[in-house]
């Protein structure tokens, strides 16, 4: 049965090297792509799916990206300041802990997006909302197949067995792109103590009990990593829609 997502998370505090010279001046989750920055996206899709609380984690131009977070319309952003250390992704979401709360929550990557399939019927977190099921389950991860990515440079992340369950990527089978969307359950930081850690820990722990699922998507995912990949994105994305203007 669908769960109510109270809480979520966007992680925004990396330093974005290899968008530079643009990232000299701003934050990589302000590079704006096909009209808007990259962390709209992920912002407009909790927005659609109604997520009352947001929290985004900021480090590199912390002001500036704080700044434009608190200008936005819509319901107040809280803000976990990591300036003073960065504390990776597993790490910064477990200093989160205290602000996300006990029940499941989303985690989105603010630097990856994708364009919902307008014949879907539904959006991706709706339909992730729908296939969490807390007693199976400590981690789902939104998926996508290579051939609905744009910007994706590696062989593949994991493989989808035929209970929905995923696995790393060992080069057998069909691999499936992690598409920077988890539904996740706090337990999983149980007796993780240090302050800096990856959620690739996690992952790996939850696969290891059999309790790490893939939620395959709808639409088309994008990655934008450099400036030239910028306008590799904005084709791709009017290409989906079939649109020569800015994305929705």
């Amino acid at each position: 049965m669908p769960i109510e997502i109270p809480s979520a998370m966007i992680l925004a505090a990396g330093l974005g090297t290899r968008m530079r010279p643009i990232t000299d001046t701003m934050p990589k989750p302000l590079v704006e792509v096909a009209g808007k920055p990259l962390i709209a996206y992920g912002l407009e899709a909790l927005d659609r799916l109604g997520v009352p609380r947001i929290v985004v984690n900021v480090h590199y131009l912390a002001p500036m990206l704080t700044e434009w977070l608190q200008a936005r319309p819509g319901p107040e952003i809280l803000i976990s300041d990591e300036t003073s250390q960065l504390l990776d992704s597993g790490g910064g979401v477990a200093k989160a802990l205290p602000i996300l709360g006990p029940d499941p929550f989303l985690i989105l990557n603010a630097d990856t997006f994708w364009i919902e399939d307008p014949d879907a019927g539904r959006d991706n977190l709706a339909m992730m909302a729908d296939r969490f099921d807390s007693e199976s389950m400590d981690i789902l991860l939104l998926t996508a197949g290579l051939q609905q990515a744009t910007g994706h440079t590696g062989a593949g992340d994991f493989t989808i067995d035929r209970d929905g369950r995923l696995h790393r990527y060992r080069g057998t089978g069909e691999p499936v792109i992690y598409a920077g969307a988890i539904i996740l359950h706090p337990r999983i930081f149980d007796g993780i103590t240090e302050p800096k850690f990856s959620l690739n820990r996690c992952f790996d722990e939850a696969q290891a009990a059999g309790r790490l699922f893939a939620a395959p998507m709808r639409g088309h995912w994008l990655t934008v990593g450099t400036p030239e990949a910028i306008g590799e994105a904005e084709a791709a994305i009017a290409a989906y829609l079939g649109t020569s203007g800015p994305a929705p």
